[in-house]
């Protein structure tokens, strides 16, 4: 699967005409037509065996679609597994739908469609509907138009404990159909998209695999090591090389204890827990000083900024920018005589340091870990130039990540972008093209 474009020819259609199409007025290419759901595809809600988990209809070898398997299995426009099944009798309580079947979910997400992909089909409960097109109609352009609609549908769905449409309701929806042929195109430029981005995830898969294999290696092996040393570490036996040291965290780095009002600092970027995604290093998003009333710890460019709360998260950032944050992160600054922030930030990513950290952390409800507690963790310690090795090594990995992260992101607008005007016929896209 390539991350490349195929290539496509795109038109302005000039020839249009105003419909109606579910309250509003709209433009239209003139030869495509304003149909309701029903008309050009059947239509049929799902059901579930009862009582729920009775074994007599649940445990068996038939798929048993639920909504969190959609966010769970679905890869690309397909859906390849569940996480439960059902038996025969189950399967007769329900409305079973074989591989290739359009469904689209009518709880939670209303809209979000999928494609049964399971190599044994699979049963839906009344949270989906099954969609089979009439043959006047392309179903991954259906697929598509059910993706783009999803907002329209969540606002236009009947409110209970989780919004959902009734079956009369999906019927009843109109949409722009253009020409078979014409339809087959737009899904098969949507899909492309699609395609694009999902090797790009792909990429971005194995570049996390490399990062962290070669983490590991490299913060107990070091760099073009040929002697070696067994030493205890946390309590386990590991190998390090010779000329290494084994130093407890609070050695080489120290907790930050400056604690500021917001009020007094001026306007400063404000990093909330929020603000860190679990296993990155930088941060992307941070708030605004004004917008917080109570004390808040000062950080510098170089800090560590570790989340306490809910430590097995892997929330910690290398901070580029001085700032405030929440009290729910620990601030660390390395020793520049020992060791480098560079090369401590990647250090409290690996997973020795989680596993330390969960061991470590008090509550029930709200688990914290404590700068007392981290301190004690006991790390192999190469000499400095040898962790700016390491750091840059990883630096350039992580980069490679984030430049994908871009780009899948670029592909992500375009595609939203794009298919709103194809679904429309506000371009077009050549059917000999």
């Amino acid at each position: 699967m390539s991350e490349a474009l195929p290539a496509f020819q795109f038109y302005r259609e000039t020839r249009l005409k105003e419909v109606e199409l579910n309250g509003r007025e709209v433009e239209i290419p003139a030869e495509w037509e304003v149909v309701e759901l029903g008309e050009v595809a059947e239509i049929r809600r799902g059901a579930s065996p009862r009582p729920k988990g009775d074994p007599k209809y649940f445990g068996g070898d038939i798929p048993w679609i639920k909504i969190s398997d959609i966010s769970k299995y679905k890869k690309g426009l397909y859906l390849l597994k569940t996480g439960d099944t059902v038996t025969e009798e189950g399967k007769n309580k329900s409305v079973y739908c074989p591989d290739g079947t359009l469904i689209v979910s009518n709880s939670g997400t209303i809209g979000e469609p999928a494609i049964i992909q399971t190599g044994k089909g699979g049963c839906i409960h009344d949270g989906f509907i099954l969609v089979n097109p009439a043959d006047s109609v392309d179903k991954i352009f259906l697929y598509y138009f059910f993706e783009a609609k999803k907002e329209e549908f969540h606002s236009k769905a009947q409110r209970g404990t989780q919004g959902n449409m009734n079956t009369k309701l999906w019927k009843k929806t109109k949409l722009p159909l253009p020409p078979l042929e014409e339809q087959k195109k737009i899904a098969e430029v949507l899909r492309s998209i699609d395609e694009a981005i999902q090797a790009v995830e792909e990429s971005i898969a194995k570049l996390e695999r490399l990062k962290k294999g070669t983490m590991e290696q490299l913060l107990t092996k070091g760099i073009n090591h040929t002697k070696f040393k067994t030493v205890e570490l946390n309590g386990r036996k590991v190998e390090i090389p010779a000329e290494w040291e084994v130093v407890e965290l609070g050695e080489v780095a120290e907790r930050r204890s400056e604690t500021v009002n917001p009020n007094a600092v001026g306007n400063l970027p404000f990093v909330g827990l929020e603000h860190i995604e679990p296993g990155n290093i930088r941060l992307t998003q941070w708030g605004d000083s004004a917008e917080v009333k109570s004390s808040k710890s000062k950080f510098y460019p170089g800090d560590v900024l570790y989340g306490k709360l809910r430590p097995y998260l892997d929330k910690a950032v290398i901070a580029e920018f001085e700032g405030i944050c929440s009290t729910d992160i620990i601030v660390i600054k390395a020793k520049s005589s020992k060791l480098i922030p560079e090369y401590l930030i990647w250090l409290v990513h690996t997973k020795a340091f989680l596993e330390h950290a969960k061991k470590t952390m008090k509550g029930v409800n709200h688990p914290r870990t404590s700068w007392n507690a981290l301190k004690k963790f006991q790390l192999p310690l190469p000499p400095l130039k040898e962790q700016k090795q390491i750091a840059e090594i990883l630096r350039t990995i992580d980069e490679a990540i984030e430049a994908k992260r871009a780009k899948r992101e670029k592909l992500e607008r375009m595609k939203k972008a794009v298919m709103e005007k194809l679904l429309t016929g506000e371009i077009r896209v050549r059917s000999d093209g």
